[in-house]
């Protein structure tokens, strides 16, 4: 035991060599694998809603980091690119709605980085500086994140916890918060969903119940980015799909994991990019591959098993939706999570495709009414109110 504690103080040093990432493993990492191979195996469905691969696959290896990297600085993917250039301007309305003294900041799911950076720099800059708590199902995607998150920041290696987990799961929840509460005490805890990432899940609503549930306690906040339609129709919903049809990145990045997965032979013209509308609540946006060959394929999964890939069968390979105010204030009203500061951006549309936008919130746990929240637009509200 000693010599496993003296092991664990030499980490900080170590760690002061910057080509040295240490990473907490929360999960039993062949049970992924197992999940992958489960969603591929479902039964045939022409329309996106049988095999399928889940959210936090699309970014598990590094093929589809690197494919995710380059998506996001493609100038004909410009949803994500400008939402991350974006970020630095919304985020500074929400400085002075946090608590007092040191904070702690969780990002789940941190993406490239660059949007943690602009949160850890405005708390280096006003001295309020503590851990950094990268969390992600893909060991890849974290030291992607470090490496963009943290340089010219006075943040102290030993501050720095990257944990590998898949936090959609309630039990990994339970580990997270046990984790975080005896790092930081009972000093408050920034978290943060950040990109539009809740809408890649099938269950949004539930899992921001859930995160608030397992997370939050008084004193902590968390902060969520949305994408926002104010149109709600047909043709709202293809100008949607449309965003992501148009990136030749994102179809690499979009395809990484199944070249990964399964031994398909990709054909670009076989993607298909469907908007819909989703009750009252969002615009959905499915990105299926769709088998076009006129035959039956043989897909072989990670386990070696083969599938059978039937003409015209589909596998899902990405959902996300753009929530209308309605929606929107609906799960934080099912999330049991109040307001205390918004900032909205209005994409750069054309003057005939409806007006999509950014909405990032500020957020606490309780629903009890209080004071209206602060708002900060920038440009007119996306949501058309």
């Amino acid at each position: 035991m000693m010599e496993r504690e003296r092991a664990v103080h030499r980490i900080p040093e170590i760690l002061r060599d910057s080509g040295w990432t240490v990473c907490l493993v929360g999960e039993e990492q062949s049970g992924k694998l197992a999940q992958v191979t489960a969603g591929l195996r479902r039964r045939p469905d022409t329309t996106g809603s049988g095999k399928l691969i889940t959210s936090g696959f699309s970014y598990w290896g590094l093929e589809s980091t690197v494919a995710w990297a380059h998506a996001c600085n493609d100038l004909y993917y410009p949803v994500m690119r400008e939402s991350i250039a974006s970020f630095s301007r919304r985020w500074q309305g929400m400085g002075g709605l946090l608590p007092d003294g040191p904070l702690h900041y969780v990002s789940l799911g941190p993406g490239t980085g660059q949007k943690d950076q602009a949160v850890l720099r405005s708390l280096d800059g006003q001295d309020r500086r503590g851990c950094y708590v990268p969390v992600d199902v893909s060991a890849e995607m974290l030291r992607l994140a470090q490496r963009e998150a943290l340089p010219h920041l006075h943040v102290a290696p030993a501050d720095v916890l990257p944990v590998q987990l898949d936090f959609s799961l309630p039990a990994n929840l339970d580990r997270l918060s046990t984790l975080i509460r005896r790092t930081v005490g009972d000093e408050p805890v920034l978290y943060s969903l950040l990109g539009n990432t809740l809408a890649n899940f099938d269950s949004d609503g539930q899992l921001l119940a859930l995160l608030a549930e397992k997370l939050l306690r008084p004193q902590d906040r968390f902060l969520l980015e949305v994408a926002n339609t104010a149109a709600q129709d047909e043709h709202a919903a293809r100008a949607a799909a449309q965003e992501y049809e148009n990136s030749p990145r994102f179809r690499e990045f979009v395809t990484s994991a199944l070249m990964q997965y399964t031994d398909l032979q990709i054909d670009l013209n076989s993607l298909s990019y469907e908007g819909s509308v989703e009750d009252d609540r969002a615009l959905l946006v499915k990105v299926v591959y769709r088998n076009r060959t006129g035959e039956t394929l043989e897909l072989t999964l990670p386990d070696r098993s083969t599938v059978p890939f039937p003409d015209q069968d589909t596998i899902r390979l990405l959902l996300s939706r753009k929530y209308t105010r309605t929606g929107l204030e609906k799960m934080l009203v099912d999330a049991r999570l109040a307001k205390l500061g918004e900032t909205h951006e209005l994409g750069h549309t054309a003057f005939d495709r409806p007006a999509f936008g950014m909405t990032l919130l500020l957020l606490q746990a309780g629903d009890v009414p209080g004071p209206p929240p602060v708002r900060a637009t920038t440009g007119p509200n996306p949501f058309g109110d």
